[in-house]
């Protein structure tokens, strides 16, 4: 990987930037286009960087039947088989030319989480910026090395992933040509409980991998998100719907518009607030220097008389000379004279002490 950092449509996902916010669409289309385009449009309004949907066919995730290896046995979709829920839950193919021609419109970015070599082939057609790999595609290397012969920048979620794991999804990106890559520590429950988030992966995950790294946030509210951010995760993706009132498959823990907005705003926030460990000082701190303590005369003296604590205290503001002199100024000879009020400057003692070594 020649360099961390790079662009999708412009926007640099790096350190030095706010973290790059994923609205993801997933299901919450509720099974209609008008609905898909509504929540591009709000997702947009929220100020997101990027909106993603997800681009396969209940056939091309699964079979239909309903033995027990193809039913769901526990969590929010309990009961279901594969193919039912992938039914409910697909963006169908002939959706897509209008949702990026849509999202093209209003200037927002939209790429996509392919499952299968159609679903990439597809994407190419509608020449989508960037490709997400979805945790459950991490182990599936060759269609991680169909999307990295595209060239475009990846994104990988590493829900479930041994380090092994996603040792190996990078190698293959890297091989098949993915030089623009960033992965997501991401748990794969829906919802993720905050106490389970382990958001600590992240700075471990940079370590180990020297990518880019973001979260992949299912837990409920924007904290996780937020924290992630203070250890330096420079992509954010979370789940998007218009109203989680309507229902759908992911409504359960994917944020409204306010939501999403607020945590726009609440990332950015956290990006600011860490700040540079280069320099520990805010410049807005320079002007408030003149309220510190300083030496200053309080009472007249005349040159030649020795310097007691009746004439020099600590006091505020800082424009005089810094404290730290104090003892050093008490006891010596002034050598010109002063008025309450003036500061004490190096040139008005010479230190006693000194005068006797010398």
């Amino acid at each position: 990987m020649k360099n961390s950092t790079f662009a999708i449509n412009g926007r640099e996902i790096s350190s030095k930037c706010p973290p790059y916010i994923v609205a993801e669409v997933s299901a919450n289309h509720n099974g209609s286009l008008k609905r898909a385009l509504e929540t591009i449009k709000a997702a947009n309004c929220a100020g997101v960087d990027a909106v993603k949907i997800q681009t396969y066919t209940p056939d091309t995730m699964t079979i239909d039947v309903a033995l027990d290896d193809f039913v769901i046995h526990e969590g929010l979709w309990k009961d279901r088989t594969l193919y039912d829920l992938y039914g409910e839950a697909y963006t169908p193919f002939e959706w897509h030319k209008d949702l990026f021609d849509y999202a093209k419109s209003v200037g927002i970015t939209l790429f996509s989480s392919p499952f299968d070599e159609s679903a990439v082939d597809l994407l190419q057609s509608l020449n989508a910026p960037a490709y997400k790999v979805a945790s459950f595609e991490l182990v599936d290397l060759p269609l991680i090395a169909y999307v990295a012969k595209t060239r475009k920048p990846m994104l990988m979620s590493t829900g479930m992933a041994s380090i092994e794991e996603i040792g190996e999804a990078i190698e293959t990106a890297k091989v098949n040509g993915c030089e623009n890559l960033a992965i997501f520590h991401c748990i794969s429950s829906y919802p993720a409980l905050l106490e389970q988030a382990n958001i600590s992966a992240v700075a471990r995950l940079r370590k180990e991998f020297g990518v880019e790294v973001g979260l992949s946030d299912h837990t409920l509210g924007n904290l996780a998100s937020v924290v992630a951010t203070s250890l330096g995760a420079t992509v954010i993706e979370k789940h998007f719907t218009l109203s989680r009132s309507a229902g759908g498959v992911d409504s359960a823990f994917s944020l409204e518009p306010d939501e999403m907005k607020k945590l726009v705003q609440d990332t950015r926030a956290a990006y600011y607030a860490i700040g540079s460990s280069g320099d520990m000082r805010s410049d807005t701190e320079t002007q408030n220097k003149v309220f510190r303590r300083s030496l200053y005369f309080v009472d007249n003296i005349n040159e030649g008389e020795v310097i007691t604590s009746k004439h020099v205290r600590r006091i505020r503001p800082g424009f005089g000379l810094n404290p730290k002199f104090y003892n050093d100024v008490i006891g010596s000879v002034c050598l010109r004279s002063a008025r309450k009020g003036d500061r004490v400057s190096l040139d008005h003692f010479k230190c006693i002490k000194l005068s006797e070594e010398e």
